[in-house]
């Protein structure tokens, strides 16, 4: 049973003069466990597929099932750009994860605090987000997603806002931790490196309305400097030039 399964959906947003359309008759599985990771030219509808996968977006037809079941409440959702809430601490925005369904308990604190622990950030727990560095607050909002113990988790270019040597340094990290984190992931991203790298898979995207064009496996070995890897990116940097003219609107 696959832990998402998406099947011919359609979205978009309603205009004043009809509809405009962002994803086309488009079909992805996850397995359990699995990272993956999508592509595709800028604003194609990546930001808008992990809407719709989260349940907070109503496709316009097709199906969306968390293990056969809706998606409402059994994704963590890790919206672009840093959202931590300025006026609580990193142990604060942390507990928030389990705020939106219920009162937090004293257990809840202490394993929030163990989580940023794990996240490298023990020694910050009671810091605002004003007071740490920019990779920091990155890995409190991932830790904050992944304390909601959802089955999926949808993260919408999680390192995108940090400079290059940071972006390598947190995503090395995040390979080394991912058995650790459970539950399956999707990701979006602009930097197919990184898709390379932190995913299984690696799906690209046409331009909008989004179809998917080409999918690859990533079964090298993930040193950005081998012939395989360069490969393997040379394909998906290919099939990314390819699906940049084959968008309907």
């Amino acid at each position: 049973m696959p832990a998402l399964e998406l099947k011919d959906v359609s979205a978009g947003y309603p205009t004043r003069n009809g509809w405009f359309p962002v994803v086309d008759t488009l079909s992805l599985t996850l397995s359990r466990g699995e990272w993956l990771a999508v592509v595709g030219p800028s604003g194609c509808g990546k930001t808008t597929l992990l809407r719709v996968a989260a349940g907070l977006l109503p496709p316009r037809s097709g199906t969306v099932r968390v293990e056969e079941d809706p998606p409402r409440g059994r994704v963590g959702f890790m919206p672009h750009g840093d959202t931590l809430l300025p006026w609580r601490t990193l142990l604060g925005n942390v507990l928030a994860a389990v705020e939106v369904d219920r009162k937090p308990m004293e257990a809840d604190r202490a394993q929030a605090t163990g989580v940023l622990v794990h996240f490298g950030l023990g020694a910050f727990t009671r810091a605002y987000p004003h007071e740490v560095s920019a990779g920091m607050r990155q890995r409190a909002s991932l830790a904050r997603t992944f304390f909601a113990s959802r089955r999926v988790y949808l993260l919408d270019e999680p390192l995108g806002a940090l400079d290059p040597l940071t972006r390598i340094e947190l995503q090395e990290w995040l390979v080394g931790v991912r058995e650790e984190l459970g539950g399956a992931v999707a990701l979006v991203t602009h930097d197919v490196e990184e898709a390379l790298v932190v995913g299984d898979r690696v799906l690209v995207l046409s331009a909008r309305p989004a179809q998917a064009v080409a999918e690859y496996r990533v079964e090298v070995e993930k040193d950005r400097l081998s012939p395989a890897f360069t490969a393997l990116r040379g394909k998906v940097l290919s099939a990314l030039s390819s699906g940049r003219n084959r968008g309907g609107a």
